[in-house]
């Protein structure tokens, strides 16, 4: 079945209807698309299928933590900080890289919002200062002061990724990948620490190493936009490197830092978390067979089925520090 062009189709009728009227008074570009039109942009203006990484990593920063308890406060701290860390900071992330990949997403995918020309550049700084500011807040003020700049923090390195002068996504996919990596990942591990009093030296050394890990499959994202890179010469690793390049370097970074983060669990003396991680890891070197046979075809595919046991064993390296107390 086609895929339905929802934001290509012409406005219709010439009745407006109730939540027509209410999309028109919104400071969109295009004010006679129909709300069901604007809704389906925005749903895709702020990616949320992309929340669940951030979201688990300050989830297992607050059970890495001794002073995270199975009672209601704690659950609802840690539900709040998966809101700051997913629909809100990693949105605003999405909201902004979506607006400054206009150019590029012409190529990759006209559908997008920015690129067909939904959202304008006023909505846009208006939706992205309402995430921001929504999050700092319950950063600061529900999570704590040392929560609240790591996740300032994330905020700014989402912005140096997507944001000129310093867009580091068209000047350096290395840089840009190690930004994209410890703001989803490193940051928001440490902030769900740092919320329950619980940021070790071993939350900060597993989420650094996990970062790092997750650079590899940051490479293997870009292969969806490897076409606009190089159309616009945007210094993506798979636009540098090539497809097969660009595997060895994904793969490497996913596998080796995985290894050292169960060397560090297994030098701590936390055995059932070492042989748990050992095994997850072992489960993805298959997954990885296919994807070399072809990257370009099979990193949907891969990202798919090798990111959960990656975030698990992220979770169990979390409770070897919760238990081994490093």
């Amino acid at each position: 079945m086609a895929k339905r062009n929802i934001l290509a189709e012409s406005a219709g009728a010439t009745a407006i209807t109730a939540r027509e009227f209410v999309a028109m008074l919104l400071p969109f570009t295009d004010k006679q698309r129909g709300a069901d039109r604007i809704n389906a942009s925005l749903r895709s203006f702020a990616k949320p299928g992309t929340w669940f990484a951030p979201m688990w990593a300050i989830m297992v920063g607050a059970i890495s933590a001794p002073g995270s308890h199975w009672d209601f406060p704690t659950i609802a701290k840690i539900v709040a900080a998966m809101f700051m860390a997913g629909p809100l900071l990693c949105a605003f992330s999405q909201v902004i890289n979506d607006h400054f990949d206009r150019d590029v997403d012409r190529i990759n995918d006209p559908l997008r919002p920015s690129a067909a020309g939904i959202m304008g550049g006023t909505t846009v700084t208006i939706v992205a200062i309402v995430l921001a500011a929504v999050a700092l807040a319950i950063a600061f003020f529900l999570l704590g002061t040392t929560a609240g700049y790591l996740a300032l923090a994330g905020l700014l390195l989402a912005m140096a990724y997507s944001v000129p002068p310093l867009r580091l996504k068209a000047r350096d996919g290395w840089l840009a990948n190690t930004a994209c990596a410890f703001s989803y990942e490193g940051f928001a591990w440490a902030a769900g620490a740092a919320a329950f009093g619980g940021l070790t030296t071993g939350t900060m050394v597993l989420a650094a190493l996990y970062s790092f890990g997750a650079h590899g499959l940051m490479t293997l994202n870009d292969f969806k936009s490897l076409a606009g890179d190089r159309a616009l010469g945007l210094r993506s690793i798979p636009a540098m490197l090539g497809p097969k390049g660009a595997i060895v370097q994904a793969v490497t970074f996913i596998d080796v830092f995985q290894v050292l983060a169960i060397a560090y669990v297994a030098f701590h003396h936390q055995w059932i978390a070492m042989a748990a991680m050992t095994l997850l890891f072992l489960v993805q070197i298959p997954m990885q067979r296919k994807l070399a046979a072809d990257p370009a075809k099979n990193a949907p595919w891969y990202c798919a089925s090798a990111i959960p046991p990656f975030c698990y064993a992220m979770l169990a390296s979390a409770l070897a520090v919760r238990f081994g107390g490093f």
